[in-house]
């Protein structure tokens, strides 16, 4: 939840609406001390040469930028000692290193863009850490197209991810 997703450069209404439901769930797990891990679509000044800026010739999320922030309640949110993984394309490799050691009851995320990187961290997820449960709530999850933000609903619920809200 970047401000170049939210506000900027890629930003997008669904992404500001956003905002409250993904406040109020990372209240709910720094409540309970549930460990909270952020992700940042993270590019610099050799974007338009990769594979990702060919197809999306827009500059975003540029390391240290206003954009690659994150942005509103969110920025705020993120504590010392937070995990922030820097992702230089839709799915976090870092994630799985981060978690395939590890043991939750369950992995819940949140964020945008819903059929990009929010579907490959899920995916990441899911092959790191096979026998826990994802979930994602519908509340806290959003795309600018919504024809593919409901068929990547469609495709975490086939990949066996919880989703509660829709």
């Amino acid at each position: 939840y970047q401000n170049d997703f939210v506000t900027g450069s890629l930003g997008f209404p669904q992404a500001q609406q956003l905002e409250p439901a993904l406040a109020q769930k990372i209240r709910e797990y720094r409540t309970r001390g549930d460990e909270i891990l952020f992700t940042l679509d993270t590019h610099d000044a050799t974007y338009p040469d990769t594979q990702e800026g060919k197809n999306l010739p827009i500059m975003h999320t540029i390391r240290d930028s206003w954009g690659w922030q994150l942005a509103g309640a969110a920025a705020s949110l993120c504590a010392p000692g937070d995990v922030c993984l820097e992702k230089p394309c839709f799915g976090a490799a870092g994630l799985f290193d981060y978690l395939r050691n590890r043991q939750y009851a369950s992995v819940e995320l949140a964020g945008v863009v819903s059929y990009l990187c929010v579907l490959s961290n899920v995916v990441i997820v899911k092959t790191a850490l096979p026998e826990t449960p994802v979930i994602i709530d519908a509340r806290c999850v959003a795309g600018p197209d919504n024809t593919l933000h409901e068929k990547a609903l469609d495709v975490m619920q086939g990949l066996q991810v919880q989703v509660k809200n829709r």
